[in-house]
């Protein structure tokens, strides 16, 4: 068995006692000993110079009722034993410097004597794990029942506590689905990834990066980070959010750090900017990679410092806020090509999550599809659903590489939006989901048509493309760019084949083009077609 260690302070007021009359009270340290069932190997035993003779009194004590127990004192010269700070950092440098070897002994940590203080010091640190052990509380005899009363260990690690373990776990789990606006989202990293947020958003105010394309959901993450750190009674300021990308030129500087009245032509009142709008609360600013080095600068002091100098003044402004930032630039490119300070990038960088696209979930579509219905019932009014075979095939075509989701969530929400108002019966019907997939496609043609498999897709259908591996695609499309290029079967043979017909007597580029484009169902005739250049 291990052997059993006691720690905690001399009670200046509950363990004094002269004479044999001593022993007919409670006093807690000694009464721990007086337990049958309490074998304690060694006290460790806290207190000041100024009670020396009551320290020998209590050792003396123990040693009577317990020979086998080792007394250790530990002077605490504390000038205030009130003070916090001074009775945190003299407990936290003893747990730093004892030679604790939980293989070997068990711990309990005695709380019952000591100043409140001193008592809440040691709390903490137990449940930090500086001091590695359990809690001891004592307590006196009933009354007409005589003894060393009784005594409770407790130990603060809650997954040993079932009903505690179970309420904590469901509480996080409801931390990580308010995060995710209770959409049951299916993608294992992405889950992960809220699952990380949610830690960060409750245990720190550290500045947090989201990065991700336009419509990734970067706007209603940080709402909903700010939402959770509220409800948890965290933080109480308001939510203050800015899109760096409609600030423009020298009113920039005035709409974040505010100005002075008369810094400039038509400030003719004091502004006190977006920052100091944010005080106490949470400044998200989206598409910070929009913002320029000056203003980048000063933001970087203000997260830093919570100072800054707003435009036209003599003094400095001050602002107490956490900064949640969003971009959809590559923000180490933008460093790189100096675009964006290394610095500010880097005070940024601690809690940086990637918020993939909606192609990158493709199995949260669905969910998230019923997101926006319920959502669109409760800002309309009606109730909207699918039949089943509308459904079925939306899903399809919403998960098929024929749907590249530019615009990620906001697309989806259009989507859903268009197809709700249009059923007029409640019911969204085969008919509204083929409009709607033409009205998407149209949607999205400029922005595929800058896509290599956009080639691939316009001669085979996006079906077939999805069937054919990435390295095969690149190739075919190479291929069909140098058949479009070339005048004849056998010119484009000759400049694809151009390097190994060198080191052949007698080649046939031609027909062995053609046979490689007979691997995916083409002919030249198809392949040679710029549909670009065609008369509209």
């Amino acid at each position: 068995m291990p052997r059993r260690v006691v720690i905690g302070f001399l009670g200046t007021v509950l363990d004094t006692g002269r004479g044999p009359e001593r022993w007919q009270r409670w006093r807690p340290t000694v009464s721990l000993f007086q337990h049958d069932d309490l074998l304690i190997h060694r006290l460790e035993l806290f207190h000041d110079d100024r009670h020396e003779t009551l320290l020998q009194r209590i050792a003396d004590d123990i040693r009577q009722v317990s020979p086998e127990t080792a007394v250790r004192p530990h002077v605490l010269a504390l000038s205030d034993p009130w003070d916090f700070e001074e009775v945190y950092s003299a407990l936290h440098d003893f747990a730093a410097a004892y030679p604790f070897d939980p293989e070997a002994e068990d711990y309990l940590i005695h709380l019952t004597t000591g100043t409140h203080v001193a008592q809440i010091c040691m709390f903490l640190l137990t449940e930090a794990r500086y001091l590695p052990g359990r809690l001891l509380q004592a307590s006196p005899p009933r009354k007409n029942h005589p003894g060393p009363g009784r005594y409770q260990v407790v130990d603060l690690d809650l997954s040993r506590y079932d009903r505690i373990a179970a309420r904590f776990q469901a509480e996080k789990q409801d931390a990580t689905s308010f995060l995710k606006s209770g959409i049951p989202t299916r993608n294992p990293a992405f889950n992960r990834m809220i699952d990380q947020i949610e830690q960060v958003a409750i245990r720190t105010r550290s500045p947090v990066l989201l990065m991700g394309p336009t419509g990734a959901g970067k706007s209603q993450l940080a709402r909903r980070i700010y939402a959770l750190k509220k409800l948890r009674h965290q933080i109480g300021g308001p939510f203050v959010e800015v899109n760096c990308a409609t600030l423009r030129g020298a009113t920039t500087m005035s709409a974040l750090f505010g100005h002075r009245k008369g810094a400039f032509t038509g400030a003719q009142t004091d502004r006190a900017g977006l920052l100091r709008a944010a005080d106490g609360g949470v400044l998200f600013l989206d598409e910070i990679g929009e913002l320029g080095l000056d203003e980048q600068a000063m933001i970087l002091r203000a997260v830093e410092d919570g100072r800054f100098l707003p435009v036209g003044a003599d003094s400095e402004a001050a602002a107490d806020f956490q900064l949640i930032a969003g971009t959809n630039r590559d923000l180490v490119a933008e460093v790189d090509g100096g675009r964006f300070r290394e610095d500010l990038f880097a005070r940024l960088n601690l809690w940086t999550f990637r918020l993939p696209g909606l192609t990158d979930r493709p199995e949260d579509i669905e969910p998230n599809l019923d997101y926006e219905l319920a959502r669109f019932a409760e800002t309309q009014g009606a109730r909207v659903t699918f039949n089943k075979e509308a459904r079925a095939r939306y899903l399809a075509f919403a998960m098929s590489a024929a749907a590249p989701w530019s615009g990620n969530f906001r697309d989806l929400a259009g989507s859903v939006t268009r197809m709700a108002t249009f059923a007029a019966s409640g019911r969204i019907g085969e008919a509204e989901v083929s409009d709607e997939i033409t009205r998407l496609k149209a949607l999205w043609r400029p922005a595929a048509a800058g896509r290599p498999d956009a080639v691939l897709e316009g001669l085979l259908g996006a079906d077939a493309v999805a069937a054919i591996d990435p390295f095969d695609r690149a190739q075919l499309v190479q291929v069909i760019e140098i058949c479009r290029r070339s005048t004849s079967l056998s010119a484009a043979g000759r400049a694809l084949f151009a390097a190994s017909r060198q080191r052949r007597k007698s080649t046939n580029d031609a027909d062995r083009l053609r046979k490689y484009l007979a691997r995916f169902g083409l002919d030249w005739g198809e392949v040679s077609r710029d549909p670009s250049s065609a008369a509209p």
